[in-house]
């Protein structure tokens, strides 16, 4: 690997391979070729202990937040999340940043040299190796070359069939469950979960967010099936909001799994991201008790996702970067909105844009009350349906603008926005947070003191 970047150069080579995330397709989803490629590199998931984390919502922060304590313990702990925002290392790495080249060059080149030697007869069903399985399998091959004790692994789709799921976790962890990716997981709650539950092992204990009475039924069945030990978060710690510095959010997390209340300044804001903490805090102590009280409020404090409720702009004037992209997700972001804006006299705009098989009929309706509305598309990466989103927040009411090159929407909607010094949302997909970040590279990320 000459002049470019181990991590270039993978993802070059990778470009060839089947990616779920940019084209989304059926009958896909299968284990064994995962637990074949895991058998040829000498099971690399088992070289270090792991967390696995599933759900529909919350599971990015509250996978991050684990990682970040893991980190501020000592413990030596790699992070696997997607989607990146820009760069491949954000998929890979540890709740601190990246890893070093010399880990990505090494793991890249064991990859690719033995994938290539792989005849097409070998592969179990003949059925060809995805993108989303060798980034996986990267994974496990970076954190194992890279020494490291633990890793917090986020499920990419489900959990039932997700590559993620060759795991033997020391801790299952399921965030709250809602509809989505109907097409691959099940038009109800109850299947959807079945799908989440995949990820529970036997007498492996399972740590459990709020849930809606459908999915805790299913949850608590696999549970007992599989004798695993239950931590349910909302019968275990109470947390609560204290208020806000500047962009931080104060919370205190109560539990007799701790000695003392647990406070914490969050770069992570919304009520919901109070109840993602106190999901990380009883992980972590459920399965290591010694890692204290102090180091559980340093690690949440440090825990940072880009594009979950990311403030940029300026104080005057902020931008907010929200990947949210389900009804409660939307919904939790547009509650948080109205505490950072509710003093402010000012306009509030939008810039809406969602993949195809989102639920934009109820979530169109949400948006009542901003004074500009601009949708686009999520960029190229991501398949939509313009005319769909057109009718939904029609019926809805509401009056949009509609902008087919999402270049020129992000250019107009920081434009308009910036000129009346008014706050601007944008939100609906990963992908166009993604795309402004790319166009907008000087939208800092709006930083202020913690409390703790």
């Amino acid at each position: 690997m000459e002049e470019q970047k181990p991590l270039q150069v993978l993802q070059d080579w990778l470009d060839s391979y089947l990616n779920f995330e940019r084209t989304p397709k059926k009958n896909i989803f299968w284990l064994d070729t995962m637990e074949f490629l895991c058998q040829r590199f000498h099971s690399p998931q088992t070289a270090v202990k792991s967390i696995h984390v599933a759900g529909s919502k919350g599971k990015g922060s509250v996978s991050v937040m684990i990682a970040s304590v893991m980190e501020t313990a000592g413990k030596h702990c790699g992070l696997y999340t997607s989607p990146h925002m820009l760069d491949f290392s954000e998929r890979i790495g540890t709740a601190a940043g990246p890893l070093t080249d010399d880990v990505y060059e090494s793991s890249a080149r064991e990859l690719m040299d033995s994938v290539r030697d792989i005849l097409p007869e070998q592969l179990p069903g003949g059925r060809p190796v995805t993108w989303f399985e060798l980034v996986t399998l990267f994974a496990f091959l970076c954190f194992r070359n890279a020494g490291f004790e633990w890793a917090v692994y986020e499920t990419g789709l489900g959990g039932r069939l997700d590559s993620t799921n060759v795991l033997q976790p020391e801790i299952s962890v399921i965030t709250p469950v809602e509809l989505e990716h109907c097409e691959f997981l099940g038009n109800t709650i109850g299947q959807i979960a079945f799908e989440k539950a995949g990820i529970i092992k036997t007498q492996t204990p399972v740590c459990l967010a709020g849930q809606q009475p459908a999915a805790l039924q299913v949850f608590k069945k696999a549970a007992a099936e599989k004798k695993a030990p239950m931590i349910y978060v909302p019968e275990t710690v109470y947390s609560r909001v204290l208020g806000y510095t500047g962009h931080k959010m104060n919370i205190e997390l109560t539990s007799d799994l701790f000695s003392r209340p647990v406070q914490a300044s969050l770069s992570l804001p919304g009520t919901f991201q109070a109840q993602n903490a106190a999901t990380a805090a009883a992980t972590i102590k459920s399965i290591l008790p010694e890692i204290t009280e102090k180091q559980l409020e340093t690690g949440l404090s440090r825990a940072f996702l880009p594009g979950r409720f990311e403030i940029t702009g300026t104080e005057s004037h902020p931008v907010i970067l929200d990947g949210a992209h389900t009804v409660n997700s939307i919904r939790y972001t547009l509650e948080t909105l109205k505490v950072f804006t509710g003093s402010m006299d000012k306009k509030t705009y939008l810039l809406f844009a969602c993949a195809s098989d989102k639920n934009v009929e109820e979530i169109a309706p949400l948006f009542a009350g901003f004074d500009s509305i601009i949708l686009t598309i999520p960029g190229e990466q991501k398949t939509s349906d313009p005319e769909r989103l057109r009718h939904a927040f029609s019926s809805a009411g509401l009056d949009f603008t509609f902008m087919e090159d999402y270049r020129n929407a992000i250019h107009h909607a920081l434009h308009t926005a910036g000129q009346n010094e008014s706050p601007l949302l944008i939100t609906g997909s990963f992908y166009l947070v993604a795309e402004v970040k790319k166009l907008y590279p000087q939208l800092q990320r709006i930083q202020s003191e913690p409390v703790c």
